[in-house]
Order: structure tokens, then sequence, then C-alpha cells
């Protein structure tokens, strides 16, 4: 009788090389099903288990997920549009008005990535003004609306450091205002103003700082908290809670309300 494929993906299966990467091995079983999950790189974020519920659509209207998708625009619009650009004072500009005018499709590109910018702010507040009406802010789920809200400084950061890059007269007066805001701070404002902009004006340093800010360094912390941050959804068991959770997290939530409770006043 001839081999058919599904007999040699199970010698394959069985080889050393295959052992080796997928250490679970092979079968059906709840503990083979998990343990693929809990020693793969990718996989072993998100739970062995998940509720039908749970990946159905439902009122969320997903705002976590295009979120997420409007990042991973802005990350390879980013990665191409830096192809094409230098952070130095007498060049950024040049190479902004060439991304507009000589490079193909470079004002598609451009216009991509600020619309995207954009949209992802527009995106993230709405998400967490749906989380905040929907009350996940409450045990167990403090710590990932704590997440939720430093995703959302790095947002509102990644957009104001991407504002200095074409280098024009815009971008010139909208960091010297926002800078002397910062200035404006009691007792720590003129570190503050210092540190943003690597000295006390607008010039080749803070243009060189907010590119490494926007292109390294807030990119990396949006990129780890994101992770932390998908990771605790699936293990809080959603955004949301709900009647099928277990009894002690929902008498956290009701003994957290209860504490918030104002008390009426006695009737005299």
């Amino acid at each position: 009788m001839p081999k058919t494929l599904a007999n040699y993906f199970d010698e394959l299966r069985q080889t050393r090389v295959w052992c080796s990467v997928f250490r679970s091995g092979s079968g059906t079983s709840t503990l083979h099903r998990s343990l693929a999950i809990q020693q793969n790189v990718f996989l072993h974020l998100f739970s062995t288990k998940v509720r039908k519920r749970m990946m159905s659509f439902s009122a969320t209207w997903y705002l976590g997920t295009l979120t997420f998708g409007t990042f991973l625009i802005l990350v390879l619009t980013g990665v191409l549009l830096m192809l094409y650009y230098h952070p130095s004072v007498p060049q950024a500009y040049a190479d902004t008005k060439d991304l507009q005018f000589v490079v193909s499709s470079g004002m598609f590109l451009r216009n991509l990535h600020r619309w995207s910018a954009h949209a992802m702010v527009f995106l993230v507040f709405a998400h967490m003004f749906k989380v905040f009406y929907r009350g996940a802010y409450r045990p167990p789920r403090e710590f990932n609306w704590v997440i939720g809200v430093v995703l959302l400084l790095i947002t509102l950061l990644l957009s104001y450091t991407g504002y200095l890059l074409p280098w024009d007269q815009l971008a010139f007066w909208a960091i010297t205002v926002g800078s002397n805001i910062a200035l404006a701070v009691p007792l720590l404002g003129q570190k503050i103003h210092f540190l943003l902009l690597g000295g006390n004006a607008v010039n080749a340093n803070a243009l060189l700082r907010f590119y490494v800010l926007h292109c390294v360094t807030l990119p990396l912390a949006a990129v780890v908290l994101i992770a932390v941050h998908f990771w605790r959804i699936r293990k809080d068991g959603g955004l949301y809670v709900h009647q099928s959770e277990p009894a002690r997290a929902k008498a956290a939530t009701d003994s957290a309300t209860a504490q918030v409770e104002i008390p009426k006043p006695e009737a005299k």
C-alpha cells in the first residue's frame, strides 16, 4: 500500500530533529496540547484553553486589535521611511521634500505613516474609554489597566517625538511650544526641558534625541508592554468581568465596588 502524505508526516514527527524542536512530542491529548502551548516561544503568552465566547465578535469592536494593527503599519512604514531619512539639521528637511517629490510612492508612504499615527491615537483613546466604561480596571485586572495607561502615554510620546522629524516650520515651533510648556513645570521644569531637548533650544541635539526616542526607545518599550498586555488579557480571562468567572475574582470585584460606594445620609 503506497504511503500517504499523512504517513510521511507521522514519520517526520518521530525523527530526532522534530523531537528536538518540538519537545512536547505528538499527540492530541490535553497534556500534549498544553505542552505545545507552554513550550512555544510565540504561543506561551496565550492560555492553553480559551472559552468559545472569547473568540466571537463582541461589543469591544476589536478596538485593541485595530490599535495593534495600526502599530504594525507604523512599524513597517517607519522602517521604510528610515531608508530615506538622515537625522541631521541640514539634511532632514531635504529628505522630507525628496520623499514628497522624488522617491517613488514616497508621498503615499509618508501619508500612510501619518494617518496611521492619527488613527492609532484615536483608537487608543476609544479603547481606553470602552475599557473604563465596562469597568475593566477593577480587580483582578487593575495591573493591566495601568499597563494600558502607560501604553497610552507612549502613544502620545511617539506622536510628539515624530512631529519634529520633518524639520519644517510647523515642527520647529510645535516642539518649541511643547518644550516651553515643560519648562513651566515647578521645580523640575528646567531639568525636564534640558533632558527633552538635549540643550536649551530646539537644534540638532533635539532632532537627534527625538529621532532616537521615536525610532528606537519608545517602540521597544511599546513592544514589551504590548506583549505583557496581551498576556494579561489571556490570563485574566478576557477584558471584562463575566458571570462565568471564578467566585474569588467576582468577590474581589464586588468588594472593590463596595469600598467606593458613598453612604447615604440618615433620615432625621
